[in-house]
């Protein structure tokens, strides 16, 4: 089983004991915070180190191959999101073919080659290995054998369901990004450089910033939402536009922000974009000026969003 750590883990660092989370982790959504919480508050209890172990690529590209993922956040947002929580380090396993036909007690004892196991911190509906038959009730009887004990933490609920980057996915589709941001612990955020576009929002008075997002990180729905930017260390108010422009027959989705109160070039730059709240869905115009009105009632509802929320605004 290979794996690289983040950081880096010194040439021939000996073993150490070790309390472990293991999971994708996509979104390092609340619920997964309540997980290396549980972890580290164990890893400290038996002053060992608290890892979290993940996977890169997705299992889900390896268990359906030639199927595309497209992720709540990158590998590289999941690294830090875990430094942020706290922990020691991470573990970051190549999912191949072969790692998805070890059993249970194969991946355990894999596993053994680089820590030492002393407790193992997973959620109730946990398994790992060949056919996941590494539950619970098997990993405990494992963990009697190999020396290390399992710990299993409770789901929590928000809004009367568990938490879970599926429920994110599917709110993401519906445009709900304000049910995401409250799952995920965070507002909902995409950043991405600003590359040239057609330039046609400039033509009607609300120039917009084109940003390149990398492909596989999951966009919401079509529309336009209130938003907020972040340009260096400075925040705006800001409109974002998804979607495919239908009023000039566009074809390819474009991730487009309008920055209230900015004035200058960000070509080259980037932003990062937290959007806050769905305006409206995408719709075609009848024409420029129709179009301009409902962008011109786009920034007023967005002001209008900040003003109802005075904790997010500028």
């Amino acid at each position: 089983m290979d794996i690289t750590w983040f950081p880096p883990a010194p040439t021939g660092a000996p073993l150490r004991d070790t309390v472990l989370t293991i999971g994708v982790f996509d979104g390092v959504h609340l619920g997964h915070q309540h997980l290396i919480d549980a972890t580290i508050a164990q890893a400290r209890a038996r002053a060992a180190q608290a890892v979290v172990m993940t996977f890169d690529p997705h299992p889900y590209t390896v268990v359906r191959p030639g199927s595309a993922r497209q992720l709540l956040i990158s590998l590289d947002q999941r690294l830090a999101a875990f430094t942020a929580c706290g922990v020691d380090a991470t573990a970051i396993v190549q999912f191949a073919p072969a790692v998805m036909a070890l059993s249970a007690v194969e991946f355990i004892d894999a596993l053994g080659v680089h820590v030492t196991l002393r407790a193992l911190v997973v959620g109730e509906d946990f398994a790992l290995g060949r056919g996941r038959e590494g539950d619970p009730t098997r990993l405990t009887a494992i963990g009697a054998e190999r020396g290390f004990d399992v710990i299993v933490v409770e789901r929590i609920v928000r809004t009367a369901t568990p938490i879970s980057s599926s429920r994110i996915r599917t709110a993401l589709a519906e445009g709900d990004v304000a049910l995401a941001s409250t799952l995920l612990g965070r507002t909902f955020a995409r950043s991405g450089v600003v590359v040239h576009g057609d330039a046609r929002g400039r033509t009607i008075g609300f120039p917009t910033a084109n940003l390149a997002i990398a492909p596989d990180l999951l966009l919401p729905a079509n529309g336009v939402y209130a938003c907020a930017v972040w340009h260096a260390d400075t925040r705006y108010q800001a409109v974002a536009n998804i979607g495919v422009r239908p009023t000039f027959d566009g074809a390819q989705c474009r991730f487009e922000v309008h920055l209230l109160d900015f004035a200058g070039d960000l070509y080259g730059d980037t932003l990062r974009v937290e959007l806050c709240q769905r305006l409206r869905s995408e719709q075609r115009f009848d024409d420029i000026a129709a179009l301009v009105a409902q962008i011109t009632h786009d920034v007023a509802a967005t002001g209008a969003y900040f003003a109802a929320h005075r904790e997010e605004a500028l």
